[in-house]
This record gives structure tokens, C-alpha cells and sequence, in this order.
């Protein structure tokens, strides 16, 4: 029995458990998976009060840095964007790795989006950073617009080898710009953003939220002509990452993704 759960607060909202849960049944793999309402700076509390219930975890937000705090063998990744969304159980103590951009850049193929001048990145949280991770060196520019400049050199060390920019979320964006525009966000905190589009926007808009579907910079993105892609593909993808990583094996992701996406759209 493999037991998983997804760690985060609020937590009502996540399909995590819907995705695991349909996923292990079409494997054949007798498992459970859970939502546990985990707040900021409990992180650790629970780790030891729990954590030898289960085999691994999910982990979103406000837990993607918090959890680096914790003594666990740490990919080295994780160095470059600090922001980690997995930790399973290995020889006998925890592993801790991100596959937010990993399912994020399988996402963008399934879509068959390759190639990239200029992005921009909405936000400047763990998303964000692992986002900026995957992108580097595939965009010839990462731009994040940001509301706080404190957050600027974490994202500065996340983008290596692409031109970088940090803007300032009051100087606003012209999205004509990009050819892909990324929404890392909460929700709710993108709306005013809505207003600045022009009808006939050719940029690809992926918003990394999936409830409440859609947002309003999400619907007014596709009354403006532009294509969307829903955050349901990023959860689906970074998600069968963590379950290769749990089971120890490679996947049929083709068909396992394609069985689980409507599931997720139900």
C-alpha cells in the first residue's frame, strides 16, 4: 500500500487527490492519497507527527519553500530555484525535489509550444522560480513582473543562461510582446491585469491556476482572440513526475495522461 497526501493550506480546493487516486487505480497499484490542510511554519510539526504514515507528499502552496528548511537529501536543482512541490521516503530517510517544471515543460509540448523568444512570468513566488528554472535557456528572455522587489535576486538565480528581467507589478506589461505569458499568481491577484488587453492578442496565455476556472484575466485572454491553456496540464503533468518518482519507474505518459485529463475536467 502506497499512502500519499497532498500538504498545503487552504487545501479544499486541490484535485491532487482525484489525480492520484485515478492514476494508481488504472496502474493497478493499491494506494491511498489524501488532502491534509497543512498552514505556513507547521510544516515541520507535522513532518514529525505524521510523516511516518505515509510514503510521500505533494506540496503547494505556502509549503514550496518552507519545506527546504527541512533535513532531507535535496536535488540539486532545488539550489537554483528554492522551491520544491515533492518528498518521498528513500533509504531510510526523505528526498525533496520539484517537478513543477518539469510537468510544466511537458505541458508546453503536449500543446506543441517549443520555441520561445520572450516570456513573461506573472508572479514571484516557489511557482514562479521553478517555472523560471524550466524555461531558462529554452526563452532567449525571462521577464517576471512582480509585486515585490525583495523576491527579485531569488528569481535572478533561478535564470542562468536566458537574458533576465524584473518588473515592477505597478509599471504594468504590454503582453503583445511575448510570445508566452505565464500566470504563477493566486487567484484573484491578476484580474485588474485584464484590462490592459488588446483584442486580437496572437501571445499564449498559461494560467497556472485551475480553480476557479476560468479567472478573469484567463477569460478575458481568450475573448481577446489568444489562446489559453488551463492549469489543469501542469497539475496533470508535474504529477505523473511525482508518481514515476514514488513507483521507481517510467510511465506510459501518453496513455496514462490521456486517461486521467478528463477525470481532472469532470
Amino acid at each position: 500500500m502506497i499512502r500519499g497526501a497532498v500538504l498545503g493550506s487552504p487545501i479544499t480546493h486541490s484535485l491532487s487527490p482525484r489525480l492520484h487516486r485515478a492514476a494508481f487505480d488504472y496502474l493497478g497499484v493499491e494506494a491511498n492519497y489524501e488532502a491534509i490542510d497543512v498552514p505556513a511554519g507547521s510544516l515541520e510539526s507535522f513532518i514529525k507527527e505524521r510523516g511516518a504514515e505515509f510514503d510521500y507528499f505533494s506540496l503547494t502552496m505556502p509549503l514550496k519553500e518552507e519545506v527546504l528548511k527541512l533535513p532531507t537529501h535535496a536535488d540539486p536543482l532545488l539550489a537554483k530555484i528554492q522551491s520544491a512541490n515533492t518528498l518521498w521516503k528513500e533509504n531510510g530517510g526523505w528526498s525533496l525535489t520539484s517537478t513543477d517544471g518539469s510537468g510544466f515543460l511537458a505541458a508546453l509540448s503536449y500543446a506543441d509550444l517549443h520555441d520561445f523568444n520572450r516570456v513573461l512570468i506573472l508572479g514571484a513566488g516557489g511557482t514562479a522560480r521553478a517555472l523560471a528554472g524550466a524555461m531558462d535557456g529554452k526563452a532567449k528572455e525571462i521577464h517576471i513582473l512582480g509585486r515585490s522587489s525583495v523576491r527579485a535576486p531569488a528569481l535572478k538565480s533561478a535564470v542562468t543562461t536566458s537574458e533576465f528581467e524584473y518588473l515592477a507589478w505597478n509599471s504594468g506589461a504590454d503582453f503583445s510582446l511575448y510570445d508566452l505569458v505565464i500566470n504563477t499568481t493566486p487567484a484573484g491577484a491578476a484580474d485588474l491585469l485584464a484590462d490592459s488587453l488588446d483584442v486580437g492578442i496572437e501571445t499564449v496565455f498559461f494560467d497556472v491556476i485551475y480553480k476557479p476556472w476560468p479567472t478573469v484575466l484567463a477569460a478575458a485572454w481568450r475573448d481577446s482572440g489568444g489562446r489559453v491553456i488551463n492549469g489543469l496540464e501542469l497539475l496533470l503533468y508535474q504529477g505523473i513526475d511525482q508518481m514515476e518518482i514514488v513507483l521507481g519507474k517510467s510511465l506510459d505518459r501518453v496513455n496514462l495522461a490521456s486517461h486521467l485529463r478528463p477525470l481532472l475536467r469532470k
